[in-house]
């Protein structure tokens, strides 16, 4: 702006120094304009003066007739002065009429140039307007340029803060790391003494299992010694009625079945249109009701009586993102997917008790324990977080960290470790308590592991599903498969496919993308069942002890089907 100035006061100098100098000969010419005119009525003047003596003098020549020549004389020298001062002022008037003519040829040269000064002067003033506006331009891109380089060096200043607190938590977590190598490695050197201290001991109880069976014999040497001195037919008729009592108690329980002997499905005992777009999971009350309860993408938990095949509840969240996972325990049902929070229901009344947020991603399982006063779940944001439900108002208790998301979990009978399925292969061990990770098992499958879960019977052994298509049971100790169950039928494309172990733990049962449930014998590793009435990918497979009407076996597809096997 100040250069915009600067111009425009020098061209008004520059106008200023062509323009005042002739001010004065404009002022001149139009004195010698006055001059001329002035001189002009006095030449007539003097004309009309001359004409009237010249008109005069003939009539007193007349009148007077030759009385004197000094009075004509006279006369003749007046008009010869007359005449005299008549030529001056005629060369007087030429002169001023001469320079008036040049006057008035400076006077049109000099309009002229102040004509085309004028215009330059326009010219240069429209210039400056383009200059001062093409100045305004530029000032405005300028002041614009200069609050962009401020934000871009606020954002340069934010960006290495940034910078730097990433440093700091890589160092932490470096830190941190070593910490952790070091724990491992005394973790690991404590375990190996702890086996070693293990093995002695097993070696004392065998000692001690060998001394206690040469008591039981020397025991029973003397009880049948003491039985000969008895009567035969008294304890032949003892012996008669017990062995009646055993017997019928062995058939009544070869009639039972539920939740008090294990039934092999063979053929569906209900076919239900559960959800109505895919079905992603489903779970048995495991308090050993009559009831199942199945998740979907249309946003609803459904509880299903197993004898009758009706719906007992329908559980909804007000969310229209997909469940994922869901599990039901004397009367709670949870249910956790993909809005990043966890549902509580009262399955009696449908109202939700609570609803659990803190992940940073969707939800992907969850899992009722300790008399449904605890929930588990596992997110997309590479955490496990533990919650206690027992009161009005949840709380958080533990948070276990890990480096994959979490397929699946399942807690040990004893409520003291919490096994984990990873997208990344890998089977994890958690304290329940303290959030330490008690073992990283790894290798196991090709691919992301689906499912896990304990074996009912034996808390060393879990069994697995796995992206590769392949059920394993896997000694959780030594981190090795001890046997691995496949067929060409069964394919396993479901990130969450889930399997099961009978409630005996003598079978192992999944469900196939073909749409088939297979069913082997866990020890021998021989395909038993191969069943077939869905349509579609089966999703959800759950094996439990169910209820009093003896329906074990369930498993929804991606068409949202639910089959209830007998």
């Amino acid at each position: 702006m100040a250069v915009m100035d600067d111009l425009y006061e020098l061209i008004q100098r520059r106008n200023r120094q062509e323009t005042d100098p002739f001010i004065e000969i404009h002022q001149a010419n139009a004195t010698l304009l006055k001059q001329i005119d002035a001189l002009k009525t006095k030449c007539n003047d003097l004309e009309r003066e001359l004409v009237i003596e010249k008109e005069h003098h003939p009539a007193d020549s007349a009148s007077n007739g030759g009385r004197g020549a000094v009075p004509q004389s006279l006369s003749l020298k007046q008009e010869t002065k007359l005449r005299e001062k008549l030529e001056k002022l005629q060369e007087e008037l030429n002169e001023k009429l001469k320079q008036s003519a040049e006057g008035q040829s400076n006077i049109l040269e000099l309009t002229q140039e102040i004509s085309s000064l004028k215009d330059l002067n326009v010219a240069q003033a429209s210039t400056i307007a383009n200059l001062k506006a093409e100045n305004e331009r530029k000032e405005s891109a300028i002041d614009h340029m200069t609050n962009e380089l401020v934000d871009a060096k606020s954002r340069t200043k934010l960006a290495e803060q940034q910078y730097t607190g990433l440093k700091d938590m890589i160092r932490v977590l470096q830190d941190e790391n070593d910490s952790l190598k070091k724990e491992n490695e005394q973790f690991s050197s404590r375990m190996v003494s702890e086996k070693e201290k293990m093995i002695d001991e097993m070696n004392k109880l065998t000692e001690m299992v060998d001394k206690y069976k040469r008591e039981v014999d020397l025991l029973h040497s003397l009880k049948e010694q003491d039985d000969k001195r008895k009567s035969w037919f008294k304890l032949g008729g003892r012996i008669n009625q017990e062995e009646g009592t055993d017997g019928d108690q062995d058939d009544g329980e070869s009639r039972k079945f539920g939740s008090l002997a294990v039934v092999v499905p063979s053929a569906p005992m209900h076919t239900i249109q559960a959800h109505k777009g895919d079905a992603s999971c489903v779970q048995y009350d495991a308090s050993g009701t009559d009831l199942v309860a199945t998740g979907g993408a249309d946003s609803i938990v459904q509880v299903w009586d197993t004898a009758s095949g009706q719906l007992r509840q329908t559980l909804r969240g007000g969310s229209s993102n997909s469940i994922l996972s869901c599990d039901i325990s004397n009367g709670v049902v949870i249910a956790g997917g993909s809005d990043k929070t966890c549902r509580v229901w009262n399955m009696r009344t449908g109202r939700m008790i609570h609803h659990l947020v803190g992940h940073a991603h969707k939800i992907t399982c969850v899992k009722l324990f300790g008399s449904e006063k605890g929930v588990i779940t596992g997110s997309a944001d590479r955490s496990l977080k533990v919650w206690d439900i027992s009161r009005q108002t949840y709380k958080q208790t533990t948070t276990l960290r890990h480096s994959s998301t979490a397929n699946c979990v399942d807690v040990s009978p004893d409520l003291f470790t919490v096994v984990t399925a990873h997208l990344d292969g890998g089977v994890r061990l958690f304290h329940l308590q303290t959030g330490e990770r008690l073992s990283d098992i790894s290798g196991i499958h090709q691919g992301a592991v689906t499912s896990v879960q304990f074996h009912p019977k034996d808390a060393s052994k879990v069994l697995t599903n796995g992206m590769d298509s392949t059920l394993k049971i896997v000694d959780i100790r030594t981190g090795t498969p001890i046997h691995t169950f496949s067929d060409v039928q069964f394919q396993t494309s479901y990130g969450w496919a889930s399997a099961s172990f009978s409630p005996d733990g003598l079978y192992v049962g999944a469900g196939s993308a073909t749409g088939m449930v297979l069913v082997w014998d866990a020890e021998s590793g021989k395909l038993r069942k191969k069943l077939s009435n869905h349509q579609s990918c089966v999703c959800g497979f759950a094996w439990s002890r169910g209820g009093t009407s003896g329906q074990q076996v369930a498993s929804v597809d991606k068409k949202g089907v639910l089959t209830l096997w007998s």
